[in-house]
């Protein structure tokens, strides 16, 4: 378990951060991108949950979901095994659970018949903006998996992609199960 005592260092006043190992990088480094993306992708579902609270499935997946994008961040923030030996990585389970959460809750909405614009509840918004900020992150992550393929794990990969996924269902569904989706109207204002 993580152990903060202090919350200043000073150690970042140069431009840099420490990884899970010690390895100083620049704060502009595509690592620290990735997992500072997937961690404002956080801060936006910690949002959306502000209005999830009545409805305990949703809210008790986002909450897991918080979690398991921690483990993602570990993962990046790790890029080699950890002092105790073992690297934290997501799991093939992990995707696997997030997939069936969206199979769920997409069970429950109607068919789309057009693009969902971002909007409807505070939930939804929040959920579409959450959204917007992962597939960020998921680019983020690309790009540094490109760079050094062992840098992410294709497991933290597919996570990241079906996050995206969730919280577009998600959205949906916080939208009165898509019955106050804002759709978009093609050309409707030429």
């Amino acid at each position: 378990m993580v152990v903060l005592n202090r919350i200043y260092t000073r150690t970042g006043d140069d431009g840099t951060t420490s990884l899970g190992n010690g390895e100083r990088r620049k704060k502009y480094d595509p690592r620290i991108e990735s997992y500072g993306t997937l961690d404002e992708a956080n801060a936006v579902i910690g949002l959306a949950r502000l209005y999830t609270a009545n409805d305990m499935k949703l809210d008790d997946a986002l909450a897991h979901i918080q979690n398991d994008l921690f483990d993602v961040e570990a993962e990046l923030c790790l890029s080699q095994k950890g002092p105790g030996g073992a690297r934290m990585t997501v799991t093939e389970a992990q995707v696997s659970w997030i997939e069936k959460q969206i199979d769920e809750m997409n069970a429950e909405l109607a068919p789309l018949k057009s693009f969902v614009l971002p909007g409807g509840t505070p939930a939804a918004a929040n959920l579409h903006l959450a959204r917007t900020v992962c597939r960020r992150a998921e680019r983020l992550m690309t790009e540094l998996a490109d760079k050094d393929k062992d840098s992410v794990s294709p497991a933290a990969l597919k996570y990241v992609n079906r996050l995206s996924d969730f919280l577009f269902v998600a959205g949906r569904y916080a939208n009165d199960k898509g019955s106050r989706d804002v759709l978009w109207a093609p050309g409707a204002n030429r």
